[in-house]
């Protein structure tokens, strides 16, 4: 049992308590310095990728209607827009041009890491046989994970006149903690898409094995995950203009209900698993029995596991160089912006080979 004040019961499978009763990191433990060692010894060439969309990509919110492109607007100068300004306007003497600009963005709009309070489960952990809304390692929504009660202290582009505080807040298992270990390691590409296409399947434990093997693919403790399905490109060359029909039977996905799979990523030693789609698991999942996750992989990873997902990356050049190489792993660095509270982050990842 746990010395956390937090739970006294936790979930099967879970490794709640197994790095500490406070922990926040989850699999990012399991990042050592042994490997980071290894991810750069599959450095032979010096060839580098970008596995991140434009941050304005997928374009409009068809992919969720809760999320928008990135707005940019200029800052303020002397009561005007601070975007070309000419200092001389101000000084004489002075031939400075002047553009300073911000940012409104929905921070898991496009290329993203999950943070671990970006999805928990209700669970009985006090053993009163009434479940509670909780995060990985039993961090408690409402306590630990804080939003507001009322409409007007979310969004940003619904209402007027916004105060300039935040509303919400990550006490614990913000994306900062993840941004601390620096995500630098070894990386493996299993790429779906050369074997699937684009067949949309929900791919299972039998399935995933078979290509695992074929492909001769070793995922060991400590290794981060790629998976290549070829959505992302479908959206790259849709060009900020997506269709919802085509992007419906583009790439695959994970089938989030097999037991199977999900019982091979806790013995794998995965630390994360990240995907070119949008939920790395089928989204909605198959039905499951009785009151379920409609998630069930982000329950699995996030909340019990302690396993970030990465989705929206894009990985068709590097999956293409591999594939030609005869190689599947690399070295990935990708760490989040290290945005104190906040429940997911913008990612630019950059894949060594």
């Amino acid at each position: 049992m746990s010395t956390s004040t937090r739970w006294k019961n936790r979930p099967v499978g879970s490794t709640w308590g197994d790095f500490g009763p406070d922990d926040q990191a989850g699999r990012m433990n399991l990042l050592t310095r042994e490997k980071v060692m290894q991810g750069m010894a599959e450095v032979k060439h010096g060839i580098t990728f970008n596995l991140s969309l434009p941050l304005d990509y997928p374009g409009a919110s068809v992919l969720n209607p809760r999320r928008s492109a990135p707005v940019l607007r200029p800052t303020v100068r002397n009561g005007k827009p601070n975007m070309n300004y000419q200092l001389w306007c101000d000084d004489p003497l002075c031939t400075d041009v002047i553009s300073d600009d911000l940012v409104i963005m929905h921070l898991q709009y496009s290329t993203q890491w999950d943070s671990l309070a970006h999805a928990g489960s209700m669970f009985d952990a006090d053993g009163d046989g009434v479940p509670e809304p909780l995060y990985y390692n039993g961090y408690r929504a409402g306590i630990d994970v804080v939003g507001p009660d009322k409409p007007e202290g979310a969004g940003i582009f619904d209402f007027i006149n916004i105060p300039k505080e935040s509303t919400s807040y990550a006490k614990a298992l913000g994306i900062e903690h993840m941004a601390e270990r620096c995500v630098q390691g070894r990386a493996v590409m299993v790429d779906l898409h050369a074997h699937l296409g684009h067949t949309g399947e929900a791919v299972g434990y039998d399935t995933w094995m078979r290509i695992l093997e074929k492909d001769r693919i070793e995922v060991e403790s400590g290794d981060m995950v790629c998976i290549h399905t070829g959505f992302g490109q479908v959206l790259m060359d849709m060009k900020r203009q997506p269709d919802a029909d085509v992007l419906a039977r583009s790439g695959s996905t994970l089938d989030g209900r097999d037991d199977k799979l999900k019982q091979w990523i806790t013995d794998s030693g995965l630390i994360a698993l990240i995907a070119d789609n949008y939920a790395v698991e089928a989204h909605p999942a198959t039905p499951g029995d009785g009151a379920c996750a409609t998630l069930p992989l982000h329950e699995h990873c996030l909340f019990k596991l302690g396993v970030h997902l990465g989705e929206l990356w894009y990985m068709t050049h590097l999956a293409t160089w591999l594939r030609e190489n005869k190689r599947n792993r690399f070295l990935l660095t990708a760490p989040p912006l290290r945005l104190p509270g906040a429940i997911g982050s913008p990612a630019a990842p950059v894949a060594t080979v």
